[in-house]
């Protein structure tokens, strides 16, 4: 299973505006663990920068001056998503401006969509958290993820960091146990399964005491007397 998280940062919020991309990072998962690859690229957006959007990720028309532009990664970007599954924190803001980059090169290319599967993170935790704050920031808390480097929005910061969020969010169970570390002493993001996968004492058997069993023989007695066929207790 190929997964690819990715993030971008925007000259400003509104496509239809002709605001630009001037980062995508995105990282690789294989079968729910980081495979070490991504893909990384700051792009000259030939326009000014909003002020709100520079104070959210620090990047300034003179840094990205003598950066490439889209159409010049898009081959490789491409190459990288396909086939895969896209995961993004609110997808249709970042697809909708993929989606404006691939046309601009091109009016007949087809949009994202139709190269890779693309999976909505936020719509994601709304499900599984609904009525609650679903922003990274909140999950981060929410999963105890480290995000302590994140000062400033950056693109594949924030991808790294979706990834380990999406991984605690979909795991189930296997979070609550904690993650071991690899023989590199990075955490193993996998999903746990299967015997032996965390090692952990015996559960400990409580058993009833004589007073509680002869209370619940009381209370079965009690539900004969009441319950139309008896007790079901006493039936299985």
């Amino acid at each position: 299973m190929r997964q690819i998280v990715l993030d971008t940062e925007t000259t400003g919020l509104e496509v239809s505006q002709g605001h630009r991309i001037i980062e995508i990072g995105a990282v690789e998962l294989l079968d729910r663990r980081h495979s070490g690859r991504h893909f990384h690229a700051y792009l000259n957006p030939d326009r000014e920068i909003d002020p709100g959007a520079f104070e959210v990720h620090g990047l300034s028309r003179a840094f990205l001056a003598d950066k490439p532009r889209f159409h010049d990664i898009a081959r490789d970007f491409l190459q990288f998503v396909e086939g895969a599954e896209l995961i993004i924190h609110n997808a249709a803001f970042d697809v909708a401006f993929l989606d404006q980059e691939l046309g601009r090169l091109d009016a007949n290319q087809g949009r994202l969509g139709t190269v890779c599967r693309i999976t909505d993170s936020l719509m994601l935790a709304r499900q599984k958290h609904p009525g609650q704050k679903n922003s990274l920031d909140a999950l981060c808390r929410r999963y105890q993820v480290d995000n302590s480097a994140r000062t400033l929005h950056g693109a594949l910061l924030d991808a790294e960091i979706l990834a380990d969020v999406y991984l605690a969010m979909t795991g189930g169970q296997t979070q609550l146990f904690g993650l071991e570390n690899d023989a590199d002493g990075q955490a193993d993001r996998s999903e746990r399964t299967g015997a032996g996968a965390v090692t952990r004492p015996p559960l400990r058997v409580q058993r009833a005491t004589l007073e509680e069993l002869t209370a619940h023989e009381q209370l079965l007695d009690l539900l004969d007397r009441r319950a139309k066929g008896g007790s079901v207790w006493r039936r299985t």
